[in-house]
């Protein structure tokens, strides 16, 4: 009998020891990571989405357009004015070209289309400015871009051109309380002289629809983007 209490309480004793160690050991472990955190678990990043469509030449064209908007001038603090007479020289390249760099974008944008000779808005108008502007999720710039039909005075359509960017600006001002929104948008302005639509931006979100596609119909109008490049 006192053979087997003497093996019992040695089987005891060492349950004891291995079971302390092994405590000690996971306490040692938690102390030398305090707090870490599953390797599963999410990581929260705020920066700017990079897309595919992200080419060198469409940052090279980002960058000569929101230079020129003052959008990438902090001693300016930020400004909406962009004001590209000769957009030929903004973007250093030709119109298809320039339209080209848009293509892949319409997933995050539209097109308004405006009535002959008119920069108003209607429901319709407001209504795809909305849902495009409030999906912004990572990116950090806006675009409008705002042309006229060849109808008309070059001088009358570019400043009929202007007019419709800046009909679009005015409605986000007034429906976004957004504090950025004076470093966010670039307008651009082409009136008829640069850079004309053609039926690729057909599949495009576009207001106005039932008019048609025509190439009058289309250019008669500004298109919206966010821009999901980092610069």
């Amino acid at each position: 009998m006192i053979g087997i209490r003497a093996a019992v309480a040695a089987g005891f004793l060492l349950f004891v020891t291995v079971a302390t160690v092994s405590w000690v050991g996971a306490a040692k472990s938690r102390v030398v990571e305090p707090g870490a955190a599953p390797s599963s678990a999410p990581v929260a990043i705020a920066a700017a989405a990079d897309e595919q469509y992200c080419t060198a030449d469409l940052k090279r064209v980002l960058r000569r357009v929101l230079k020129s908007c003052g959008l990438l001038d902090s001693a300016a603090g930020g400004g909406r004015g962009c004001q590209p007479v000769d957009a030929k020289t903004v973007a250093t390249m030709s119109g298809a070209d320039f339209n080209a760099l848009f293509l892949p974008m319409k997933d995050r944008g539209g097109i308004v289309q405006f009535e002959q000779g008119k920069s108003e808005l209607d429901a319709a108008d407001t209504a795809l400015i909305d849902r495009i502007f409030a999906d912004q999720r990572g990116a950090s710039y806006f675009f409008i871009v705002a042309r006229a039909s060849p109808e008309g005075a070059v001088d009358v359509n570019r400043e009929l051109s202007k007019a419709r960017a800046e009909v679009l600006m005015t409605h986000l001002r007034t429906t976004f309380e957004d504090p950025d929104l004076e470093r966010e948008v670039g307008l651009l302005w082409l009136g008829e002289e640069f850079a004309q639509l053609d039926e690729s931006f057909c599949s495009w979100w576009r207001s106005g629809e039932e008019g048609g596609c025509e190439p009058q119909d289309i250019n008669r109008s500004a298109f919206v983007a966010w821009i999901d490049c980092r610069l």
